[in-house]
């Protein structure tokens, strides 16, 4: 052999680059199989939810832009526009206070449940496939994700049985609250947060917990001190709370307040039940509490004044809690969307997304027993839940005890609320879905020491837990077909008319209670502006909060001709108004589509207000 002859690495130098990354690969899917199998059965239970929680909202799969949640159609509508506007933050072109609705006034997102964080970290989805969408997705996710979230808690910092910690996960994310609130209220089924909050709360409490004193420390022994508390652990804690506080402050400020008050009557029991722990650690835990509250008001302190004092903001609730109070016989009642419920007994409550307090009466007398069966191993623990869950629970009762339908003249403790600053504006029926993570705690107790003995409870007691919780097993959502929308929209026709960022006029106007035309905004993903519309501003008496706007003259004027199909007298006044309200609006366009109501009526109608239309693929079009 020449000694010439090239060796190995000099001949191809490529193919060591391909060996080695070959290994690389092969050690990453080592690695990476490793983690699976070590995480086997937690992948397992985030599975099966994900497949229950895909299952439950199935309707809309297969055309999310053409299916709608049968149950509340007009909150999925105003929350797709919130998807597509908080959508725009990805392309530069997004403000606490958006000129996309309700022009030329505008709209505060932060005064609306607008779930700007969801939205903005599935901007990519939302447009590239759509706001419905990003919809049904996050209607799914938010289930799959609260159960898989509290099952990790239950099973990781509470140390419970899978078995426990995913039934109890399980009641978290799927219970009957959570079913009826996924009729398009985002904002409150995205709890995944919350059991990361919890958890953060009782790794700061631990690491101010400087331990016991041993007597004879206390005697001036020689003996060691404790180590005292953790200082490095507290600051990683307090660190981590401020950043979940803020990111669910930009997801649902409801949850947030309604797990801040449950954690704070549970703190107050477990410190009077464990006084030696409250002397020892308070001090420091409160510090550490202090430390969080100040990080996230460097990032909250403006969004929050931006909420209530900034331009369209609002520092006070729209809705009646003696309205919007649970029915006490509802506690012990199975919701109508449950395996087991009735259509009758949704004259207990408001509406179908307002199935909080519909836990039934097996699961209500499970949990007590349960509860009594794990006081003496647990006691600090339960008497902090069964106290929290009696707070809780009484304080959906609203202002005035409601029986069976009929109001009792018995005030209920939510009266001591009335008048406090934000408090009041809290909605108290909704104060019963605090329940569903503490009833599940209660569970997950019960069934952990059942799953560690060896006698008859090991079988009974998860038959128990199993049979109560079968009658308020979920069904699916029920869905129904919506109007397609039209060409004049889905073509992007609409930019023969306006600008982009411009200012259409659907014919009719979106309102609250019927905001189908905020669909050809959310199509359009937010492109232009729209007038009035569904949302909260401060068009109340004295400048309070109320749902939508003033309706201007012409406006109101197409509404009733939409209605009721009659054609209205136009005289010079009503042109010279229609002109008013155009450049009040800074309208670029006025479109009336072919599927309106009263089609032919309204068409005459602005013909007389505006002159001769214009067609655009399947719609009329007046350049204003």
């Amino acid at each position: 052999m020449s000694s010439a002859a090239p060796t190995a690495p000099d001949a191809a130098p490529e193919q060591a680059f391909r060996l080695a990354d070959q290994v690389n690969r092969q050690a990453w899917a080592v690695r990476l199989l490793a983690a699976v199998r070590r995480h086997r059965a937690d992948l397992l239970v985030a599975l099966i939810c994900t497949v229950v929680a895909g299952w439950l909202t199935h309707g809309l799969w297969p055309d999310p832009a053409g299916r709608t949640l049968a149950l509340n159609p007009e909150d999925q509508a105003l929350y797709e526009w919130f998807l597509a506007v908080d959508a725009r933050a990805l392309l530069g072109d997004f403000s606490l206070l958006t000129d996309r609705l309700n022009a030329p006034d505008g709209v505060n997102l932060m005064a609306n449940t607008t779930v700007i964080a969801l939205g903005i970290v599935c901007a990519p989805i939302t447009l590239l496939l759509g706001a419905p969408v990003t919809f049904a997705l996050l209607a799914a996710v938010n289930l799959a994700g609260t159960a898989v979230a509290w099952y990790l808690l239950f099973h990781r910092a509470m140390r419970a049985r899978r078995l426990a910690a995913a039934l109890g996960g399980a009641l978290c994310g799927f219970g009957p609250g959570m079913i009826s609130q996924t009729n398009s209220h985002l904002h409150m089924t995205a709890q995944w947060l919350v059991p990361v909050i919890v958890w953060l709360v009782v790794r700061l409490l631990r690491a101010s917990d400087p331990g016991p004193t041993p007597p004879a420390n206390r005697a001036g022994s020689d003996c060691a001190l404790p180590a005292g508390p953790d200082r490095r652990r507290m600051l990683s804690s307090a660190a981590g709370l401020a950043t979940a506080v803020t990111a669910q402050v930009f997801i649902g400020e409801e949850v947030l307040f309604l797990a801040a008050v449950t954690l704070l009557v549970m703190a107050v029991s477990y410190a009077v039940a464990d006084r030696d722990l409250a002397r020892r650690a308070l001090p420091t835990f409160a510090g550490g509490l202090a430390v969080a509250a100040g990080l996230a008001l460097l990032v909250l302190g403006y969004p929050l004044w931006f909420q209530f004092a900034g331009p369209q903001g609002v520092a006070d609730g729209m809705f009646s809690p003696a309205y919007f109070s649970a029915d006490l016989s509802s506690w012990w009642t199975v919701s109508p969307l449950s395996v087991a419920g009735s259509a009758g007994s949704a004259r207990l409550t408001t509406g179908p997304a307002e199935y909080n307090t519909f836990l039934g009466l097996p699961l209500l007398l499970v949990t007590a027993v349960c509860t009594i069966w794990v006081w003496v191993g647990r006691r600090r623990l339960v008497l902090a839940c069964v106290v929290a869950a009696l707070v809780m629970g009484a304080l959906s009762l609203g202002p005035e005890v409601v029986l069976g339908g009929t109001r009792t003249a018995l005030p209920g403790p939510y009266a001591l609320l009335a008048g406090l600053p934000v408090v009041d504006g809290a909605l108290p029926m909704r104060f019963g879905l605090a329940l569903l993570p503490i009833v599940a705690t209660l569970l997950v107790l019960a069934l952990d020491k059942a799953l560690r003995s060896t006698g008859r409870a090991r079988r009974l007691v998860p038959l128990a837990v199993v049979a109560a919780l079968l009658p308020i097993f979920p069904t699916p959502l029920p869905t129904a077909e919506r109007p397609a929308l039209p060409e004049f929209i889905t073509g992007g026709h609409w930019r023969q008319c306006v600008r982009p960022g411009g200012v259409l006029v659907p014919v009719p106007l979106p309102t609250p209670k019927e905001p189908w035309p905020m669909r050809w905004a959310a199509a359009a993903d937010a492109g232009f502006g729209l007038p009035e519309g569904f949302f909260i501003g401060p068009y109340g008496r004295g400048g309070t909060a109320a749902m939508g706007t003033f309706k201007q003259p012409t406006s109101a004027l197409l509404a009733d001709v939409a209605r009721r199909g009659d054609q209205p007298a136009i005289g010079d006044e009503q042109r010279r108004q229609a002109t008013r309200d155009a450049d009040f609006w800074g309208a670029s366009c006025v479109a009336l589509a072919d599927d309106a109501p009263h089609a032919e009526s309204l068409r005459a109608t602005l013909e007389q207000l505006y002159g001769p239309a214009t067609r655009i693929a399947d719609a009329w079009i007046w350049r204003v």
